[in-house]
């Protein structure tokens, strides 16, 4: 049961595409966008003056740019989750999201209703990176982190492997949502995200999966 709309700062410098994202996402039960900017500074002022809980954030932003604008609001809230939006598809710029703490990525032209789920997603704690990015992160992390282990293959957070863990042991949405103090449907967003990041169907592939890449370990 949602008590309260997730509040959105909506940044965009393209006016007519603000306002078309504007129009559809205040369609969606349960989302709100309270504020709007057109750059990165007067983002992370709004950000201070409004009670937000995910920012849509484009990264080609006139003056300091989208990924200073993602950084300062990351050091100031590092618990807001930040969902870049944007036209750019570059390893590097990936690389650069993932460094300044983004918690999703998804390319312009994404479907509405795949839009709406992401930022669904890392408002409940998840992580959201489209295809193309997902890939990006397999490759660059492969081998670069301090654990040589094929966890660097999918970036699970750590309550995505918590819930992911549960799951092998056949607990069902409900049950998992009463032993971890969250809802039932936030349980259903994060095994969603987990499904699209293992690029699986159901549960029982995402667990298998898993336990051969070595992300979780057997019962």
């Amino acid at each position: 049961m949602l008590s309260t709309s997730i509040k959105i700062l909506l940044v965009e410098d393209d006016e007519l595409f603000r306002l078309g994202l504007h129009v559809r996402l205040q369609q969606e039960t349960g989302l709100e966008v309270i504020a709007e900017a057109e750059d990165g500074e007067t983002a992370i002022e709004l950000v201070k003056q409004h009670p937000v809980d995910v920012v849509l954030l484009d990264v080609g932003l006139p003056g300091i740019g989208g990924i200073e604008a993602c950084q300062q609001i990351k050091l100031q809230y590092p618990k807001l989750p930040v969902l870049i939006l944007t036209s750019h598809s570059q390893k590097s710029l990936i690389s650069q999201l993932i460094a300044v703490g983004a918690q999703g990525y998804c390319l312009k032209g994404i479907a509405a209703e795949k839009l709406v789920l992401a930022l669904r997603s890392v408002t409940a704690g998840a992580s959201w990176w489209d295809e193309t990015a997902t890939q990006e992160i397999r490759s660059g992390y492969h081998g670069e982190q301090p654990h040589g282990d094929d966890t660097s293959y999918h970036p699970l957070t750590h309550r995505e492997l918590e819930i992911l863990s549960l799951i092998a042991t056949g607990k069902t949405n409900q049950e998992i949502a009463n032993l971890l103090y969250i809802t039932s449907g936030t349980v259903r967003v994060h095994v969603h995200t987990i499904l699209h990041k293992l690029d699986v169907s159901h549960r029982t592939q995402a667990v298998m999966v898993a336990l051969d890449k070595g992300l979780i370990k057997s019962c």
